[in-house]
C-alpha cells in the first residue's frame, strides 16, 4: 500500500491496529530497510491512519478487507477488549499467516479459537520500543517452528531487546514488571522533579537531573556484574545522605508498597484474559 518496490526476500507484515505500539514496530522496521509497500494496516481511526501516512507513507485502511492475505506475519495491536471482534473480521484473509499479539493478558487459547491457527506467537513490549529501547518478552505456542521463532525475532529486534519464556502465565508477570515498568520510572522521575523544585531548583533543572540519574544508574546495572543491592550500597554511606533517604524509604515500606502495587498490575493482565479472552 506503500510507493516502494516490493522485496521478494523480506515478508509482507500486516498490523491489526496502527496506534503507538504498532508504530514503534513500524518505525523500527522501516529503520532497518523494510519496505514501507510490504507492510498493510488496518486502522479504523482515521487520526490515527494519517500519521502513519505522514510518518511512514503507509495507506492504512479502516477495516480488515483481502489485502490482508497476502501477509506472511500478521501482528496485533489491538487494546484487549476489543481482539475478539477484530479478529472475526480479519480471520478469512489471515489463515495462513503467522501470527504475533502484543495486547495484554488476551491468551493464546483464545487467540487460537478466534483465528482458526496454532501458529501463535504472544510479546508483552513497551513503549521506549518507541526509541528503540524497548523490552520485550515472548512465548510461542508449540506450533510455531523455529525459523517462525527467529522471524518474530527480527521483527522484536527493531524495537529493543527481548527474552523468550517457556510458560505462558509468565507474560502477566512481564507485564507488572516490564510491560509496566515504563509508567513507574516515570511516575518516580515525577515525584523526583516535584522534590527538586520544592529545595530551590527549576523544574528544567530537576527534570534534566532526574532523567540523568535513572540513565546512568541504569546503564550502570546493564554494565555491572554486581547485583542491584550492591551498586546500592557502594553509594550509601551510614549516616551520610543516602543512607537518610533509604531509612525514610524503608521506614514507610516503599519497597513493599512497590512490590504490592506489582503484584496488582500482575493480577490485573491475569483478569483481562479472563474478561475479554472468552
Amino acid at each position: 500500500m506503500s510507493q516502494t518496490a516490493a522485496s521478494p526476500s523480506l515478508p509482507t507484515i500486516a498490523f491489526i491496529g496502527g496506534g503507538n505500539m504498532a508504530s514503534a514496530i513500524i518505525g523500527g522496521l522501516i529503520h532497518q530497510g523494510h519496505p514501507a509497500s510490504q507492510i498493510e494496516v488496518v486502522e479504523p481511526w482515521a487520526e490515527a491512519r494519517e500519521a502513519l501516512r505522514k510518518n511512514y507513507g503507509i495507506e492504512a485502511q479502516a477495516e480488515a478487507g483481502p489485502a490482508l492475505q497476502r501477509a506472511q506475519i500478521v501482528v496485533w495491536a489491538v487494546k484487549p477488549q476489543t481482539f475478539k471482534d477484530a479478529a472475526a473480521q480479519a480471520k478469512a484473509h489471515t489463515q495462513g499467516a503467522l501470527h504475533l499479539s502484543v495486547a495484554a493478558g488476551i491468551r493464546s487459547d483464545s487467540i487460537a479459537q478466534w483465528l482458526g491457527t496454532e501458529r501463535i506467537v504472544r510479546t508483552m513490549p513497551n513503549t521506549p520500543a518507541l526509541v528503540g529501547k524497548g523490552m520485550s518478552a515472548l512465548y510461542a505456542r508449540p506450533a510455531v517452528s523455529a525459523p517462525e521463532r527467529q522471524s518474530i525475532e527480527a521483527i522484536m529486534a527493531t524495537t529493543g531487546e527481548f527474552l523468550w519464556v517457556d510458560s505462558e502465565p509468565q507474560l502477566d508477570a512481564v507485564t507488572a514488571l516490564s510491560g509496566s515498568g515504563p509508567a513507574y520510572v516515570f511516575y518516580f522521575l515525577e515525584a523526583m522533579t516535584r522534590a527538586g523544585t520544592d529545595m530551590g531548583l527549576t523544574a528544567a533543572q530537576a527534570h534534566q537531573l532526574a532523567v540523568g540519574t535513572f540513565v546512568g544508574a541504569s546503564e550502570l546495572a546493564r554494565r555491572s556484574d554486581e547485583t542491584p543491592a550492591v551498586l546500592r550500597q557502594r553509594v550509601t554511606s551510614k549516616g551520610g545522605t543516602t543512607y537518610a533517604a533509604l531509612q525514610s524509604m524503608e521506614h514507610d515500606a516503599v519497597a513493599e508498597k512497590f512490590m504490592q502495587a506489582m503484584q496488582a498490575a500482575r493480577q490485573r493482565a491475569h483478569e483481562l484474559g479472563d474478561e475479554f479472552g472468552k
